[in-house]
């Protein structure tokens, strides 16, 4: 069986707040670092240690927010941000800008899923990942059958 979903487009802004929150969680450790360099505090009573370290993750925070929006203006990741329809199945995911153009993604090239409140996101790098909303599918079935296809490549748990 083969799910057929709606066009969808993803929004830049979506792109990069997806992309920051991806990067954050694979990289949690960063904060640590700030918080070694304000525990330089203790060693030199200066409130520069805090102020410098608060800085430093802003700093860092800000590299990743100005990277996944470099991408969203590039001329060769502008078809990631094109309407585009996607089919489903145990094979593959066939991203569709029309019937002529589409992109196969098969599964070993998705390292995680993430399944939130209302969407699917299916992570293959730090930057690169599919968000696939539910209210881009036609019926609750193809959801839940998408959903089935996940659990058994073991992406989700039961």
């Amino acid at each position: 069986m083969i799910v057929k979903t709606k066009k969808y487009k993803l929004e830049a802004g979506t792109y990069i707040k997806m992309g920051l929150v991806n990067v954050l969680k694979q990289q949690w450790w960063v904060i640590l670092i700030a918080v070694a360099i304000a525990c330089g505090y203790f060693w030199i009573a200066s409130w520069w240690w805090i102020s410098m370290a608060i800085l430093a993750y802003i700093l860092y925070v800000l590299f990743w927010v100005i990277q996944f929006t470099g991408v969203t203006q590039m001329e060769q990741n502008k078809v990631m941000f094109e309407k585009m329809a996607y089919e489903i199945d145990s094979r593959q995911i066939l991203m569709k800008i029309n019937t002529k153009q589409g992109m196969p993604v098969n599964w070993n090239m998705i390292k995680s899923v993430q399944m939130t409140k209302d969407a699917f996101v299916l992570v293959m790098s730090k930057a690169q990942f599919i968000h696939l909303p539910f209210k881009i599918f036609n019926s609750d079935n193809d959801k839940k059958f998408v959903e089935t296809i996940l659990k058994r490549k073991g992406y989700i748990g039961e």
